[in-house]
Parts: structure tokens; C-alpha cells; sequence
């Protein structure tokens, strides 16, 4: 159950718990996919709806081969969000998705929330998340732009080490997977959570 009240309805998911929405009236929808995958089909299934769509992979730095989120993208991501809610009654569910609805999903989803409740804290904002999302583990680099462009200091970024934390608690197998792909970094803030 989330933590906290919000003025429209939230989701988060990924790719194929997508089709599963149809039927929820989803008004607005920001959608991450990898560079090279295809549209999902489900959208085809949503009515009309308003909707954003991002390509990036799912890292932290910067990779050969990769496309890392950028700056750009974070502001455009969260421009989405603040026309969305500027548009008089027609936000009344947002879906975030990215390929597994765990990283850049919640990390979109976290900073999305922040923008739209600017009393809220990221604690707090963060463990609504982590209620919608069991194995949420936000996509560091996207928090960092994100709280940067939203003026929280590293507010979200705090507030993720906290969740990772938890998320090795309960995996403790994962730590070495996250360093092995490039993401010792967030593993570091679970260490100073």
C-alpha cells in the first residue's frame, strides 16, 4: 500500500505488465526503452492518452556502446510531468515504465512525485516507492540530474541509499552484480545509508 497521498493515480511496471493497464484509464504515460527496443504493442490497447517517450539505457556511467540519461532527458522527463498536471483535470493516472519497472522507472516515478508534492520529503517519497515497487532500486544517475533540476540538494540521492540498503538486505547475491555492471557507485550509498 503507498505511503502517501497523491492528486492522481500512480503505476509503475515494466514492459510486460504493460497489456495488464489497459483497462485502468491511464491518462499519461512516460515510457523508457533501451535504444533499440521495439514500441510495445500494448499502448495500441490504451485509448487516448498523453504520452512521452525515452530512450536510454539502464546505467550510471558512462558506457562504450551505451546511451547514457543525460541531463536533457531528466528535464524533459519532469517538463512532462509539469505540463501534465498544468493541463486542467486531464492527469488522472500516470504510468512510468522502463523494461523491468525496478531503476529507471522509480527513479523517474520518485522525482516526478518530488516535483508535484515539493513538501514532501525524498524519505519519504522514497518509501512510497519502494511500496509500489518491491525490488525498486532507482537509477542513481537520473536521481542525481533530477534533484539538481528540482533544487533539492542530494536529497534523492540520500533517500536511495536507504533503499538500496534495504535491497541488500534482502538480496545480499546482488551487491556484486551491481559493481560487476558499472554501479558501484550506488552500492557505495547503501554502504552509507
Amino acid at each position: 500500500m503507498p505511503l502517501i497521498e497523491t492528486p492522481f493515480l500512480t503505476t509503475v511496471c515494466g514492459l510486460e505488465e504493460l497489456a495488464g493497464h489497459a483497462s485502468r484509464e491511464v491518462s499519461h504515460v512516460l515510457s523508457i526503452l533501451d535504444p533499440d527496443e521495439p514500441e510495445p504493442p500494448a499502448f495500441g490497447t490504451y485509448g487516448e492518452h498523453a504520452r512521452l517517450e525515452m530512450r536510454f539505457h539502464d546505467i550510471i556511467e558512462e558506457t562504450a556502446g551505451h546511451i547514457v540519461p543525460t541531463p536533457d532527458d531528466v528535464a524533459k522527463m519532469l517538463a512532462f510531468g509539469r505540463e501534465s498536471e498544468a493541463e486542467a483535470g486531464s492527469l488522472r493516472h500516470l504510468l512510468v515504465h522502463c523494461h523491468m519497472g525496478i531503476s529507471r522507472s522509480t527513479a523517474t516515478m520518485a522525482l516526478l512525485l518530488g516535483q508535484s508534492q515539493p513538501l514532501l520529503s525524498a524519505d519519504a517519497i522514497m518509501q512510497h516507492i519502494l511500496a509500489m515497487r518491491e525490488r525498486a532500486w532507482p537509477n542513481l544517475r537520473i536521481l542525481e540530474y533530477g534533484e539538481a533540476i528540482l533544487g533539492r540538494g542530494d536529497e534523492f540521492t540520500r533517500a536511495a541509499g536507504a533503499i538500496y540498503r534495504i535491497q541488500l538486505e534482502r538480496r545480499p547475491e546482488i551487491r556484486e552484480f551491481f559493481v560487476n555492471v558499472g554501479r558501484g557507485r550506488e552500492i557505495e550509498a547503501a554502504d552509507r545509508a
